[in-house]
């Protein structure tokens, strides 16, 4: 059915129809039932769940649809990024169809309604599977660790775990959290603000996927030190626009789609090599089939997420994902998603 008014929608611009997307999730509606296959079946902190296949933040930004989300397929939903105090974000126009890319470049600049009603939201609904909250922080804030720990305070206690973004390109200054002398200063302080708290909240880590492979052993480290048992790559990128065919190429922002997924998987591919298990990657980046998907896992990445695949395919791309993967995992003997991590 997406594929019959694809062309209707994408006569909208972006933000427009991703507002009406969200309208139609609100309505409870869902168009697809979520295909479960045992060979797809996980555990994700120690709760089971139906596939490794997450939605990551950016769709559900103020926290409003992670259960029709659910209901979709999605084994794990992600939500935000919030930050401490509501924000419109960057000037309109703001995001970009690159279609000869199938890929998306956005400088939307984290707008949000804020933790405060961000928190109200997921308190009146509660969650019916793996919940994650990415934060972040004002743009016009004077000190970014704490709008990081006003958020964590807020939100610690109403999601599975809570995701430390430090790699939108959209927010001044805030890929510098990605140098580790400044990542262990803020690591310190949400640890500390843990222990305070008495939280039980996992953190995961959102990377960047223009770091140079220099800081790769640095950052992991670092993520030790500090417990943290999962990183996500990786954001958007703020680079890689040399072979985009499509004009939108020359907008500033973050690049997200197919062009990103090699530098994505090469991320995956070296994190996975210097930390194995120890450290649990869930990888984003071009993820719109289950090809696409089976790379990441056999790179390293124990979970996969997606965003601008749904863009282009509809909301049934978590099946069409679910189908493949298990077809592929059949065709290779494979009992278990968990048993091709890494392999290749």
């Amino acid at each position: 059915m997406f594929e019959n008014i694809r062309s209707l929608i994408f006569k909208f611009d972006p933000e427009t129809a991703h507002d009406l997307a969200i309208k139609a999730l609100k309505t409870n509606i869902i168009p697809v039932k979520p295909k479960k296959y045992e060979r797809l079946k996980t555990k994700f902190l120690n709760k089971e769940i139906i596939n490794p296949i997450g939605i990551a933040a950016g769709f559900d930004k103020n926290a409003e649809v992670y259960n029709s989300l659910f209901k979709l397929g999605f084994g794990f939903v992600e939500v935000g990024t919030i930050t401490p105090e509501p924000q419109f974000g960057n000037p309109k126009p703001r995001v970009f169809r690159l279609e000869e890319d199938e890929a998306l470049i956005n400088r939307l600049g984290f707008n949000n309604i804020g933790s405060a009603k961000a928190s109200s939201n997921i308190n009146n609904k509660k969650p019916k599977g793996v919940l994650g909250i990415n934060i972040g922080p004002n743009k016009d804030t004077s000190n970014k660790i704490e709008d990081y720990l006003k958020c964590f305070r807020s939100l610690n206690n109403l999601g599975d775990y809570i995701t430390i973004n430090i790699s939108s390109p959209n927010t001044e200054n805030l890929r510098s959290f990605q140098n580790p002398e400044y990542m262990e200063n803020l690591l310190y302080a949400l640890n500390e603000e843990k222990k305070k708290i008495n939280s039980n909240a996992s953190f995961v880590v959102k990377i960047a996927p223009d770091i140079k492979l220099k800081d790769i052993d640095l950052i992991g480290k670092v993520l030790l030190k500090y417990n943290i048992k999962f990183i996500i790559i990786s954001n958007t990128s703020d680079a890689t626009r040399d072979d985009l065919k499509n004009i939108n190429k020359f907008e500033k922002g973050g690049l997200s789609g197919k062009p990103i997924e090699e530098k994505s998987n090469f991320l995956i591919k070296e994190f996975y090599k210097n930390f194995k298990n120890n450290i649990k990657i869930i990888g984003v980046g071009g993820v719109d089939s289950g090809k696409s998907a089976f790379k990441k896992f056999v790179s390293g990445a124990s979970y996969v997420q997606l965003y601008t695949g749904m863009v282009y395919q509809g909301p049934n791309i978590v099946n069409k994902i679910s189908d493949e993967l298990n077809e592929i995992l059949t065709l290779d003997g494979v009992k278990n998603i968990s048993e091709i991590i890494g392999s290749k």
